[in-house]
């Protein structure tokens, strides 16, 4: 590795648990990374001295604190991007782009840009008001989509009849068709300057069927061979057409007739790329900074199968967390258990998760329902 590599100075914008783990992929390197976040107990703020206050939004915040580093990238994409072109337009690298964070912070120029770049998708179209939903009732059932401000599940809901128009978006959003899906996958794709690109096995996603969050992620994903070469395809497409560097990724949808669709995608590390700290060769977080520190990418294989639990807080439950359980998960083979240091929970927050390694897929599915059953997180 470049001794110029180490003399860099880092910026990351967003202090959360995805910060917390990418600071500990970045101390194998010797890399001292510096943090902003509007939390002042933000999972990353008591693990690096350089850690420092402020709003994520706010276009002059982040420009003054950017003068600092030689080069930024995000653990979250709602920043400021007027202050990250400023910043790039004086010499900053930020990774990724700006104008890559500025087309995902809008789904509706998502949906617009896989259309123009003939990448299939779920056939939709743009709203402003909940008036202008109403005309499209030949669509549903249909997904209504915030196409700003959505996050975690939030922003996304089901119309499923006409009555449902009622509670419709009165806001920028977009109205896709809903898809009759065989599964729910994931490719977290990576691409340096050099235009490598290297895609980590797809996995299989489950999801809450209220919150709209992951429940479970299996990797190996259990779909056949062309599905994933069909499916790794797609995501190299899609980040060698926005021309990105750093780590992106896709959520798709797997038909019941075998076709991939792009539902989502997200340009950072990912909720559904947390197992490969413990079942690949290289972990997510190690291969983002690879990707924009310009250094060979790693090895994607993965090495056993793979479960990964989200630790969510309780329903019902807000307050100081106590994690019930623990014990008991950690008397299992295979379990690892991941808390980010989030003091209080409040129901279905992200409070941690657990991976689970085992080479019988059926002993992992039983492992992981059996840790989702046993972990809670109450106050």
């Amino acid at each position: 590795m470049s001794e110029s590599i180490n003399d860099l100075k880092i910026g990351v914008l967003g202090g959360g648990q995805l910060g917390r783990m990418m600071i500990q992929s970045a101390i194998n390197y010797n890399l001292d990374v510096s943090l902003l976040d509007p939390d002042p107990n933000a999972p990353c703020a008591h693990l690096t001295a350089n850690f420092q206050v402020g709003m994520l939004t706010d276009e002059e915040q982040v420009y003054n604190w950017g003068q600092t580093f030689d080069l930024i990238t995000i653990e979250i994409e709602n920043v400021s991007v007027a202050a990250l072109k400023r910043l790039e337009k004086e010499g900053k690298q930020i990774y990724p782009q700006p104008e890559v964070i500025e087309l995902i912070q809008d789904k509706r120029k998502q949906k617009t840009f896989y259309k123009a770049n003939r990448i299939p998708t779920a056939d939709f179209v743009l709203t402003d008001t909940k008036d202008e939903i109403k005309t499209h009732a030949s669509m549903l059932p249909a997904v209504n989509k915030l196409g700003k401000e959505g996050y975690d599940g939030r922003g996304v809901q089901i119309l499923k009849k006409e009555e449902d128009f009622e509670k419709a978006f009165e806001k920028p959003s977009l109205l896709e068709s809903l898809i009759d899906f065989e599964k729910e996958l994931s490719v977290v794709a990576a691409r340096n300057k050099r235009g490598e690109v290297a895609c980590f096995p797809v996995v299989e996603l489950s999801y809450h069927p209220v919150q709209n969050l992951v429940e479970f992620l299996f990797a190996p994903a259990q779909i056949p061979i062309d599905i994933e070469r069909k499916a790794h395809d797609m995501a190299k497409d899609v980040i060698q057409k926005l021309d990105m560097t750093g780590l992106l990724t896709v959520e798709m949808f797997l038909t019941k007739d075998g076709e991939i669709l792009v539902n989502e995608i997200a340009p950072r590390t990912h909720n559904s790329g947390h197992h490969t700290i413990e079942a690949n060769l290289t972990s997510q977080f190690e291969q983002h900074l690879r990707a924009i520190l310009n250094m060979p990418l790693g090895s994607v294989d993965l090495t056993t199968p793979a479960a990964m639990v989200n630790l969510l807080g309780e329903d019902g439950f807000t307050g100081k967390a106590k994690y019930e359980g623990i014990e008991e998960c950690m008397s299992m083979k295979g379990v690892y258990i991941h808390l980010y240091g989030k003091k209080l929970t409040k129901p279905f927050r992200k409070m941690g998760h657990v991976t689970i390694i085992d080479t019988s897929i059926k002993s992992l599915k039983e492992k992981a329902r059996r840790v989702k059953d046993t972990l809670k997180v109450k106050a």
